[in-house]
């Protein structure tokens, strides 16, 4: 079974109760405050593609939050810094590594973003922003395990605003077209499906997977196009740099005023695209935000 709360180990719940913190556990809660854990390499999805079949997979939304892990005694960006949360947020959280996202709801990421980047906190603000937790990185079972044993933690914590995401089995690729339309329709950005069996791993994961109407990656900006016609005079495309080493120019969703001051170079920035030409290049990608340094 999926859910099957007997998949909660005994270890999980001693250290609810102050247990000794096993290894992997144990070098989280000694890391420094500005250095990550190796531990908390985040595990990373991706793409859903068609064809493959759902069987086997849980299934949740996927949130348009800020992604936050916690090393058992601070709360981190996916680069390993420091997130000034205030104190009562993070106080109640166990002494185990959780990953998840900051969420304020649907279509609030912006908002979002500018509460939990600030250097000092404001509570007010905060008092709106949830902890949508997913995963126990470094656990080392397989992933529906891991789920009971997340769901037996957030319940010792017992706040509101730390949540353990809904996760639900799909019995076929017909049925999870429906749940990503009703979804979509519903405002949220897409699903994500996590495969049961799968061990935890930092990286890149093909156990992990995406599933949006239109896709969206994250390259360099490695230099400014100029604009012709009625765009001469400001940015035409930014010339953008793969994480493969690929560049390719990126001429539309800007606004007037993004041209006028566009993205400094060096600068990342997301984009959108439907599918890759055969070069393994984002086909009809547009612009959608710079990605806030973390």
């Amino acid at each position: 079974m999926y859910f099957s709360r007997s998949a909660t180990s005994a270890a999980c719940l001693a250290l609810l109760l102050g247990g000794a913190l096993p290894p992997v556990w144990a070098t989280a809660a000694s890391a420094t405050a500005d250095a990550a854990p190796a531990a908390l390499a985040p595990m990373l999805a991706s793409d859903w593609r068609a064809g493959l079949d759902p069987a086997g997979f849980l299934v949740s939304e996927k949130l348009d939050g800020v992604r936050a892990l916690w090393d058992g005694q601070q709360l981190r960006f996916r680069s390993g810094l420091p997130i000034a949360a205030p104190r009562w947020f993070t106080a109640v959280l166990p002494k185990v590594a959780l990953d998840g996202e900051l969420w304020l709801g649907r279509g609030r990421f912006d908002a979002l973003s500018g509460i939990v980047r600030r250097a000092e906190p404001v509570d007010a603000d905060w008092r709106d922003v949830s902890y949508m937790v997913f995963d126990l990185p470094g656990a080392t079972e397989p992933f529906g395990q891991r789920l009971a044993q997340l769901t037996a933690v957030v319940a010792q914590v017992g706040q509101p605003w730390v949540q353990v995401v809904a996760q639900q089995p799909v019995a076929n690729a017909a049925a999870l077209q429906t749940l990503l339309a009703q979804t979509v329709q519903g405002d949220g950005e897409g699903l994500v499906l996590h495969r049961s069996n799968a061990l935890w791993s930092p990286g890149r994961s093909a156990a992990l997977l995406k599933f949006k109407p239109v896709s969206d990656d994250d390259a360099r900006v490695v230099a400014h196009l100029p604009g012709k016609g009625r765009h001469a005079g400001r940015l035409g495309a930014l010339l953008l740099e793969l994480p493969s080493g690929q560049r390719f120019a990126l001429g539309t969703g800007f606004t007037d005023a993004q041209r006028a001051n566009p993205p400094a170079i060096g600068s990342v920035v997301t984009y959108r695209y439907r599918d890759h030409t055969p070069k393994g290049l984002p086909r009809f990608a547009s612009f959608l935000r710079v990605r806030e340094v973390e």
